[in-house]
């Protein structure tokens, strides 16, 4: 089938979208540094403009691991096994795990890494209300064992490396847990340091000459947050910034595709339905909503192309995961007439509000009432986990803590989960949930894993409707720059502009 004509943007809206971009990276771009290659700044325009002042026990933290400024004890590799970083190995000794520190590793405060230090980290993130979703259901300690650090959780996990490398576990420096809040401002360890964050609007950061890594290439990082999608591809193409992460689909056909790279990733876009009350608390009217679901139609409308349908939560980034699944014996569609239901999504990415019309369009078709609330992400996120939609359209990274989709699926959907914005209760999703956690990593969790997203998809508390693409723009002399999946990199030490 012929996929719809792409939009251009005229270039009106061009000059309008870059005018948001104006004066920000100002200057930064002719900093010079005759020590390596990178003598120039990296301009960096990002989708998401900080939630909680770029604490690392909330989304953020992903944010400071892309600048290449946080990091943790663990990092995994492109099949997402765990390998070092700040820890050099690590061994289990039933619910106890003891891990060996790097030597030599300075925070930019410039004390120095201890046992104390991580123990300080571990415990904040630990006890934190609510905790980093990489802890759901996990009960953990840690502490200084002389010069290396053991992790106890309440129960033997498998999965311990993984989940301590999750962004959100960062280690900083004690300087970052004064007061309230935990502030990152000169508190990393990575090859730039964090020196200013102006609000929500822009971030600086420097290099670090004393990584324990080696010397960054760049001299430094001007980040802004540019939240309308047409403004980041507006500022790619008049050259206002060297990398632009989440391109919109819609803007990508615009750009120099020499510019663009496009990596599938571990992302579906689904159609959370609120089992806890109003017309979606019964199974049959869910399944009328989940048969009157046409992903491709969205797939070709509004993502152009460039994403993939749906089969599963888990998408073609985990391959293992179309190979295990099996059929799901679901509800059978009940009469939907008359049912007023309120459809909740943001602005932040452009495809969603797009998508949510097509969803009110498909499901007003089948005798829906249907009402749309878009918002910023950080004005409607309270709402959505508190249940005041009937149903939220949310782009939800499944892999994106731990490399294991299993904490997704307890987060999401386990009755104690944080981010259960379906309000899911149900006894054998809780149990296959539990099964899936606490299998040994390997052939056999997969298994568990497949049986887990099964046991969700039966309930219809969640309709996945298509597998995302990262799409980014790098200026022609951005070098090394990454493309990660996970959405775990994208400056590193390496990354410099000619």
């Amino acid at each position: 089938m012929r996929l719809p004509a792409r939009r251009l943007l005229p270039a009106t809206a061009l000059t309008a979208a870059s005018a948001l971009l104006t004066g920000c990276f100002t200057g930064t771009q002719q900093a010079t540094d005759d020590s390596g290659p990178g003598g120039k700044r990296i301009r960096v325009a990002m989708l998401q403009p900080p939630r909680s002042g770029l604490s690392p026990l909330s989304d953020d933290a992903f944010k400071l691991s892309r600048w290449s400024t946080a990091e943790t004890l663990v990092k995994l590799d492109r099949e997402g096994d765990a390998r070092p970083a700040l820890a050099t190995e690590w061994k289990q000794s039933g619910r106890t795990w003891t891990f060996s520190l790097r030597d030599g590793v300075t925070f930019h405060d410039g004390t120095k890494l201890t046992p104390e230090a991580v123990v300080r980290a571990l415990t904040e993130a630990a006890t934190a209300s609510p905790k980093p979703r990489i802890l759901d259901g996990v009960d953990l300690t840690a502490k200084a064992d002389g010069e290396k650090v053991t992790v106890t959780t309440a129960t033997e996990d498998p999965l311990v490396p993984q989940r301590l490398s999750s962004p959100q576990l960062a280690i900083l420096a004690a300087k970052a847990y004064r007061g309230k809040t935990v502030n990152p401002v000169g508190a990393g360890t990575g090859p730039f340091e964090l020196t200013k964050v102006t609000g929500t609007s822009s971030a600086t950061l420097d290099r670090y000459d004393g990584y324990w890594g080696g010397k960054a290439e760049s001299p430094g990082i001007d980040v802004k947050f540019v939240p309308d999608g047409t403004a980041r591809a507006a500022a790619l193409r008049s050259g206002e910034a060297d990398i632009v992460e989440a391109i919109p689909v819609s803007q990508a056909a615009v750009l120099d595709q020499d510019l663009v790279t496009e990596v599938p990733m571990p992302r579906t876009n689904t159609l959370y339905l609120n089992t806890g009350k109003g017309a979606f608390k019964d199974p049959a009217i869910r399944a009328a909503a989940r048969a009157a679901i046409d992903a491709e139609s969205i797939v070709k409308g509004v993502y152009e192309g460039r994403a993939d349908v749906a089969k599963g939560l888990l998408g073609p980034a985990l391959p293992w995961a179309a190979e295990l699944r099996t059929p799901v014996e679901r509800a059978e569609p009940g009469d939907p007439a008359g049912k007023t239901v309120t459809i909740g999504t943001y602005t932040d990415r452009s495809e969603m509000p797009e998508a949510a019309a097509a969803l009110q369009q498909q499901l007003q078709k089948a005798g829906f009432k249907v009402k749309l609330d878009v918002r910023e992400y950080a004005n409607i996120e309270s709402d959505a986990l508190a249940g005041r939609f009937d149903a939220f359209v949310l782009s939800r990274a499944t892999v994106l803590d731990s490399g294991d989709p299993a904490a997704y699926l307890y987060s999401d959907f386990a009755s104690q989960g944080t981010f259960n914005l379906s309000h899911l209760k149900d006894p054998e999703v809780d149990k296959a949930l539990k099964k899936a956690t606490d299998t040994p990593v390997g052939d056999a969790r997969r298994k568990a894993i497949a049986e887990a997203e099964a046991a969700v998809l039966a309930t219809d508390a969640a309709v996945p409707m298509l597998h995302e693409r990262v799409i980014q723009g790098d200026a022609a002399g951005v070098v090394n720059a990454a493309h990660d999946p996970r959405e775990r990199e994208l400056v590193t030490a390496d990354t410099y502009v000619k």
